[in-house]
C-alpha cells in the first residue's frame, strides 16, 4: 500500500470575505494582497491522487512565478470575464515547473521514476480521457473545445483546476503526455523558462515579420524579452525597436538583441521616435496622441492594456499586423486606425505543435533545439530565487518590479 503524506501548497480559494477584506485592506497596503486574510495561503493538502492510471506525480523543483499567476493574486481582472467559467477552486497556481518523476500510475510508459520533467501544463482533450476535438488534432493545444469535459475538473491550463494542482507546491500531478524529459545538457534554470518562450515564440509565428522589416515589442517583462531574443535570432535581419517601463528591463532588452530601446511613457514622446526610427510623418489630430503615416511593420504587444493597443494601432503602418499577447482589463480607446490603416488584429493565446522551418513539434521541443542548436541564452532574465515558504516576499518582489528589478522570479525550495 501506497504512504500517503501531506504535502505543502500555497491553495487559493475563492471565499467571499478573503476576496472582499483583501481588495479593500490592499487599498491602504498592497501586502494585504498576501496577507493573512487573503485566498491565497500556505497549507498542508494530501499527496496528489491521479485522475487516471496515465497520470503521474513529481517532485518540484523549480517552478516560475507567471505574470498570470500574480496579475491573479493582485486582483487585476474583472469579473465579467468569460474565462471565469472556465476554471474551478480550489486551486494551486505556478504552470511553469520544472519536476522529477517520483510516481506513476499502471499506464504510463513515456516516463520513468527519477526522470527530470518539464510540464506543458494546457489541459486538454487527452489529459482528460476524450479523443482529440479539431483543434487538439490540429495540435493547437490551446484552443482545446474540453476545457470543462473528461474527468477533471474545468480548468485551461495546471493551476486553475482543482483536479490539476500546480507547481506552487511539493509535488504536482500531470498526464504523462504534459511531461517532456529535459536533455541532460539543458539546466533546471534554462528549462523553467521554457513556458514563457513557448509563449513568445507561438506569437512571433503568427505571423513572422517581413525580412529587414522593423519591428517593436512593447513591454519588457519576461514575455517581452524572450520575444526579443527569439526574433535576434529567428530574424537576424529585423530592426527590433523595444518600449520598457524600467532601467532593468532597458538594459536586458539591449543584451539580448533590442536595437534601440524607448521609454514607454510619455507615450507622445514614444511614438515621435517610433516614426523619427521608421522615416515616417506624423498625423496630428485635433486633440490626443498622432497617428504616422507609415509605422513599424508588427507589433508584439506583451502588456495589451487600453493605453498599449491605443498605441499600437497609431504606429503600425498600413496592412501591418498587432500581435496581443498580455492581458489586461479592457477599458475603452480611440480605434480608428484599426479600419483606416487596414491593421490586422491577431490574438495569440499560449503555445502548442508549432510549425517552424519546415518542421512541426511542440513549442517546448522547440525551445530545447534553440538552445542545443542555436546557442540561445536567455537566463539573464532570472532575477530571484526563493524559498516557497517565503512567498509572501516573492510577491512583493513582483509587485514592486521598479524597486526590486525583477523580471523572472522563481521558487526553488519547496520545504
Amino acid at each position: 500500500m501506497r504512504e500517503v503524506v501531506d504535502v505543502r501548497a500555497l491553495v487559493t480559494t475563492n471565499n467571499p470575505f478573503r476576496l472582499v477584506s483583501t481588495k479593500l485592506l490592499s487599498y491602504f497596503s498592497p501586502k494585504a494582497f498576501v496577507g493573512w486574510q487573503s485566498p491565497m495561503q500556505l497549507q498542508k493538502l494530501p499527496d496528489p491522487t491521479l485522475p487516471a492510471q496515465d497520470w503521474l506525480v513529481a517532485k518540484t523543483r523549480l517552478c516560475g512565478l507567471c505574470g498570470s499567476d500574480y496579475k491573479q493574486v493582485f486582483m487585476n481582472g474583472r469579473v465579467d470575464n468569460p474565462m471565469t467559467s472556465m476554471i474551478s477552486w480550489p486551486q494551486v497556481l505556478g504552470q511553469e515547473v520544472v519536476g522529477e518523476v517520483i510516481r506513476t500510475g499502471d499506464d504510463v510508459s513515456a516516463h520513468r521514476i527519477g526522470e527530470r520533467v518539464l510540464l506543458n501544463p494546457w489541459l486538454s482533450c487527452v489529459t482528460r480521457g476524450l479523443p482529440p476535438c479539431e483543434f487538439c488534432q490540429q495540435g493547437k493545444l490551446a484552443q482545446c473545445l474540453n476545457f470543462s469535459a473528461g474527468h477533471i475538473e474545468r480548468g485551461i491550463h495546471q493551476g486553475n483546476s482543482s483536479s490539476a494542482t500546480g507547481g506552487f507546491a511539493e509535488q504536482v500531478p500531470g498526464h504523462e503526455s504534459q511531461w517532456f524529459t529535459i536533455p541532460d545538457a539543458i539546466s533546471d534554470e534554462e528549462a523553467v523558462l521554457d513556458d514563457p518562450f513557448s509563449v513568445s515564440f507561438h506569437a512571433i509565428l503568427k505571423p513572422p515579420p517581413p525580412e529587414h522589416g522593423t519591428v517593436l515589442v512593447y513591454g519588457c517583462g519576461t514575455l517581452g524579452l524572450l520575444a526579443i531574443a527569439i526574433l535576434q535570432v529567428m530574424h537576424p535581419t529585423v530592426t527590433i525597436l523595444a518600449a520598457a517601463r524600467y532601467d532593468h528591463q532597458a538594459k536586458l532588452a539591449t543584451q539580448l538583441g533590442a536595437h534601440l530601446v524607448l521609454p514607454h511613457h510619455p507615450t507622445r514622446n514614444l511614438i515621435h521616435r517610433i516614426a523619427e526610427e521608421t522615416g515616417s510623418s506624423l498625423n496630428e489630430p485635433w486633440v490626443g496622441l498622432p497617428m504616422l503615416n507609415g509605422g513599424v511593420d508588427a507589433v508584439y504587444d506583451t502588456v495589451s492594456s487600453a493605453e498599449t493597443m491605443e498605441v499600437d494601432l497609431r504606429v503600425t503602418r498600413s496592412f501591418g499586423t498587432m500581435v496581443i499577447i498580455g492581458v489586461e482589463p479592457a477599458k475603452t480607446f480611440e480605434w480608428t486606425p484599426l479600419y483606416f490603416k487596414e491593421i490586422s488584429i491577431i490574438g495569440s493565446n499560449g503555445f502548442g505543435i508549432e510549425e517552424f522551418e519546415g518542421q512541426r513539434k511542440h513549442a517546448m521541443e522547440w525551445y530545447f533545439d534553440f538552445i542545443e542548436h542555436r546557442a540561445l541564452d536567455v537566463t539573464l532574465i532570472i532575477t530571484y530565487h526563493y524559498a516557497m515558504r517565503d512567498y509572501r516576499s516573492a510577491f512583493m518582489t513582483c509587485y514592486n518590479q521598479g524597486k526590486s528589478s525583477a523580471v523572472k522570479v522563481l521558487f526553488n525550495n519547496f520545504s
